[in-house]
């Protein structure tokens, strides 16, 4: 067992370190901390986790541990350190999320985002539902546990193949879902398979679980099955959670051979597959589910309203079969017990009338023009970052920048420019294997914005590298 007075003193030491520091700075790495005082990796990440549960670091995987800003106590000055030895060193990292849903300054054009910009939102319809929907009979009663039976079975008839209502429990977004399926599907401590780069949120829930990402490379069209095998096969891993249409944030999309290899790889590895379809609705030809394809049980389908229809719609559904469905919703059950009624009659309510079909074909159209608009912007201003692919439909271009570029630095100085981007170290599980960044286009509120979004970008790329 290490000794505590090791952990306290070495603490003492990051802690003076880090107010010298500042907010925002790096401190020195693990293996640095050790050589300086001499001491094991567990001692430096017990004094970490000390550090970090008081909110004086963060610990960004792939950058570092970093200074945070602290915000003046309002209470005379209280010891709260006593609470440090009672949460123990376990670390619920919200920065990764945090940063994803940070909206920009005034003045601002965001680059960054995952939801619909408020003039592409279908606001006043939604309104309209939901003024019909709680004018129903019970609207404001109990619903079953599982779920408006009408909802689900939209949901099964979404996701294809003989999937049926009974398969599918309603929850609270998908990222509810992505908790509620890791936390159901593996034990605290085993690896979970994930694609790199990913979706920071996954990484985020599956920490919090106490699961250990472990990285499965993807290519231009989606995750690589024989690296898949061999992964399963090195881990003993259980679980494969993957995003197989417009991957979040590469914007690859599997074939349907692939698809099939993805299943045989986990069955014969005895697996999970938690499919997180978050962008269903984001494409006009999305190709079949792996749910409609998988006739074992094999496939944990997660698909959500929220990406479509506004953030505050935070109505989804996990499609499930056998012992493991039994278990979602036991975990949906004791954490929540169900999701409001009124929401879940809105979204029903809304996803059956003619508005719902023009609203999908009035995004699907945008999304064509703003990723086309994004690519010509990026190759007049920015030449040196080009896109790994063009996708099929969603709101991202993932670019990998020149070797030199520090993101860090690009980022506060794309802030400075007036340019909010999402750095691409958070969309990995492990080492970055070089700079990225993920660009959306659907957050700037038109055409001209989006251009000189890229225009200030490129202007903070000239003076991060130093290239005058």
């Amino acid at each position: 067992m290490e000794n505590d007075s090791s952990i306290a003193h070495i603490a003492a030491i990051l802690r003076e370190e880090a107010d010298r520091l500042g907010a925002g700075a790096r401190l020195p790495s693990s293996r640095e901390i050790m050589r300086r005082h001499n001491v094991s990796p567990v001692t430096v990440s017990r004094a970490i986790g000390q550090l970090a549960a008081e909110g004086r670091v963060v610990a960004r995987p792939g950058s570092g541990v970093f200074v945070t800003r602290r915000q003046p106590s309002d209470r005379g000055g209280a010891d709260l350190s006593w609470q440090t030895v009672a949460l123990g060193d376990r670390v619920v990292d919200d920065e990764p999320v945090a940063t994803l849903l940070q909206t920009a300054p005034d003045g601002v054009v965001p680059l960054t985002g995952g939801y619909l910009r408020p003039g592409l939102r279908p606001d006043r319809q939604l309104a309209a539902a939901a003024a019909r929907a709680v004018r129903r009979p019970g609207a404001w009663a109990m619903p079953p546990l599982a779920g408006l039976p009408e909802l689900r079975r939209w949901f099964a008839a979404q996701a294809g193949g003989d999937v049926t209502a009974a398969d599918a429990l309603i929850v609270s977004g998908g990222q509810a879902a992505l908790t509620h399926a890791f936390r159901a599907l593996a034990a605290p401590g085993t690896p979970l398979l994930v694609e790199t780069p990913t979706y920071p949120g996954a990484l985020a829930a599956a920490r919090a679980a106490g699961l250990r990402p472990t990285a499965v490379p993807v290519d231009r069209d989606g995750v690589r099955p024989d690296l898949l095998a061999e992964a399963f096969a090195v881990t003993g891993a259980r679980v494969f959670c993957c995003q197989p249409t417009l991957h979040n944030p590469t914007g690859a999309t599997l074939p349907v051979e692939r698809r099939e290899q993805v299943l045989q790889v986990a069955r014969a590895a005895g697996a999970f597959v938690v499919e997180d379809d978050y962008a269903r609705y984001l494409t006009e030809q999305p190709p079949p589910s792996l749910a409609s394809m998988d006739a074992h049980g094999t496939v944990v389908h997660v698909v959500s309203l929220t990406k479509i229809l506004s953030p505050s719609m935070r109505v989804a559904a996990v499609i499930a079969r056998g012992p493991a469905a039994h278990r979602l919703r036991a975990s949906q059950l004791v954490e929540s017990f169900f999701v409001a009624r009124p929401l879940q009659e809105t979204a029903l309510e809304f996803v059956g009338t003619p508005g719902f079909r023009r609203h999908l074909a009035a995004v699907h159209a945008e999304i064509r023009t703003r990723r086309d608009a994004l690519a010509a912007a990026l190759a007049e201003h920015l030449p040196q970052a080009e896109p790994w692919l063009l996708p099929i439909g969603g709101m991202h271009l993932w670019v990998r920048l020149p070797a030199e570029v520090d993101e860090n630095a690009l980022v506060e100085a794309a802030r400075r420019k007036g340019a909010l981007v999402s750095p691409g170290r958070l969309y990995f599980p492990s080492e970055p294997p070089g700079p990225h960044l993920r660009l959306t286009h659907m957050a700037a509120a038109h055409l001209a914005e989006l251009h000189e979004g890229v225009r200030r970008l490129a202007e903070a790329v000239t003076e991060a590298t130093g290239d005058h």
